[in-house]
């Protein structure tokens, strides 16, 4: 998977039901700040540190941006990816060079003691997280350019 066309989609979770008779895939309806997103949720879609989707929780919800989508109201898209957040958390997807910083300039990592970092299945890393696809959780930034955060967690995407 080509985790650089990732669109991650932060909301709270409304309902999950069952698609038609498949019971390997399910639909997920998000309240977010735009308005309502529906998620398709399939064996394929990959759900970090393998938690539970409950209604009332807060994920982001990450789509390929590459693929085509139904132009329909709420928007649906196929979930590729899935991190459960807290309730003030912000999530980014992006590859970060050897500084810590993200290809577009969008964010700066400051890792800390406390940053949890972890593979896609939720196993401890013990290497640098630099040159790699992360998926960053953090609550502030800063106002500088790039913005910068210490992130309470990071999910790298080998």
């Amino acid at each position: 998977m080509d985790y650089q066309s990732l669109i991650p989609v932060v909301g709270t979770v409304l309902s999950i039901r069952r698609q038609s008779s498949d019971c390997c895939s399910q639909l997920i309806a998000l309240r977010t700040e735009n308005g309502p997103v529906n998620f398709f949720l399939s064996s394929q879609t990959l759900v970090l540190g393998s938690v539970r989707i409950r209604p009332g929780m807060r994920i982001a919800a990450c789509y390929d941006a590459s693929l085509p989508v139904p132009l329909i109201f709420p928007p649906q898209y196929q979930a590729q990816l899935i991190a459960a957040l807290r309730p003030d958390e912000q999530a980014y997807i992006g590859y970060f060079n050897s500084d810590l910083t993200s290809m577009n300039q969008d964010l700066s990592l400051n890792i800390a003691r406390s940053t949890t970092i972890l593979t896609s299945n939720g196993q401890g890393f013990d290497c640098t997280p630099a040159n790699h696809v992360l998926l960053v959780c953090y609550t502030a930034t800063t106002r500088s350019l790039p913005p910068q955060t210490t992130p309470r967690k990071i999910f790298v995407l080998c």
